[in-house]
């Protein structure tokens, strides 16, 4: 064989290998490369969770400190007919004496009611004795701090334990916001991630079985219901049973609304609850009464009767925005002690918010 023709043997032969080597180190390089990007898309999307986490948090702080933002505008009246005149009360530099029986009278004005006005007023003149308080400034702060302590002991949020389901009945006279407070709550609860079926136990106007399906409708929520007119008691049990199938985490319930002094309604409510404890003893978890908020000290009566024959477990008071009788909170909260879940300030999902005492009294002041 001449030198050329082993050269170009040899020279095939070493190509070969060549070709080959670069070949398994190109797969190398893919299969290295490829566990590169896995790393990297898996650091990416741990990132991208915990930057959604943080901003899901900034939404929530973002969405309740806008809604007290709202609540402070829309406040309006209250803050004409209290705020104001109460504010006016301190620019003098030093304390006059009659200055206590104005305050008096402004938290009457304001629909504190009288039990609840003196027991503040005792106190704030207690406190500026003992504290030898001279300046008008340190008096309205005492005031603020007062007002602030009887409405912070029912700063109480709703919890939903795993009932499956948890069992959520909501009742109130006629006019307070009952059935769009529970489409309100349903939205709430499914954007939580939530599941929940709707009961329409207003069966006494076909009106609220159709407003209670417009909302099932919009957030895609299953609603049980009957003809008009039907049993109450009986539309809720094939509620709670449709929800316990299906492994549902809430049931909201509506009940009809009249007036809270008809032995008839709170008779039939009083079957509804009777009827649930079938389905198991511990329902209903939770009964809400709705109020309205423009309905001043006829509130009060409202959660006196409905407290006595249902035992109510919650409040949730509605139309805020709407009064300058906003001070029948304070009556409620030292008078009854119950809970105060959720107050509403406008007809929209994100008027309706958890309540917080403090963000409450700043937004009053």
């Amino acid at each position: 064989m001449s030198k050329e023709k082993k050269f170009s043997f040899f020279s095939f032969f070493n190509l070969k290998k060549e070709k080959e080597k670069k070949k398994d180190n190109t797969q190398k390089n893919k299969i290295i490369q490829s566990k590169k990007t896995n790393e990297n898309n898996k650091i990416i999307e741990s990132n991208t969770n915990i930057e959604k986490n943080i901003i899901c948090k900034k939404e929530n702080i973002h969405s309740s400190n806008s809604f007290f933002q709202r609540l402070s505008n829309k406040f309006q009246k209250t803050k004409e007919k209290f705020t104001t005149n109460i504010k006016n009360l301190f620019l003098k530099k030093e304390i006059d004496k009659t200055i206590f029986k104005k305050i008096e009278e402004q938290l009457i004005m304001a629909d504190l009611g009288v039990k609840t006005t003196s027991k503040i007023i005792n106190q704030l003149i207690n406190n500026a004795n003992n504290k030898q308080i001279e300046n008008p400034d340190e008096v309205y702060i005492l005031l603020k701090k007062i007002m602030l302590s009887i409405i912070k002991t029912v700063e109480q949020p709703l919890v939903i334990t795993e009932n499956e389901p948890f069992f959520i009945l909501v009742v109130g006279v006629n006019g307070v916001g009952k059935t769009t407070t529970i489409g309100k709550l349903s939205e709430k609860f499914k954007k939580q991630g939530k599941t929940i079926v709707l009961a329409a136990g207003d069966t006494f106007r076909a009106a609220g079985i159709n407003q209670l399906l417009f909302w099932s409708k919009k957030n895609n929520i299953p609603l049980v219901k009957h003809l008009p007119h039907s049993d109450p008691a009986s539309v809720i049990f094939d509620a709670l049973h449709s929800a316990k199938s299906k492994k549902s985490d809430i049931v909201i319930a509506d009940t009809a609304g009249r007036l809270q002094n008809k032995i008839n309604l709170m008779e039939e409510i009083k079957k509804i609850i009777r009827v649930s404890k079938k389905i198991n003893p511990t329902f209903p978890n939770e009964i809400i009464l709705v109020i309205d908020a423009c309905s001043g000290q006829n509130a009060i009566d409202q959660v006196k009767i409905f407290n006595e024959n249902l035992g109510i477990t919650g409040l949730i008071i509605t139309k805020l925005d709407g009064t300058a009788k906003g001070g029948v909170i304070f009556s409620i909260a030292e008078k009854y002690s119950i809970p105060i879940r959720y107050i509403g300030i406008g007809e929209t999902t994100e008027d309706l918010d958890v309540f917080n005492a403090k963000k409450f009294i700043e937004a009053l002041f």
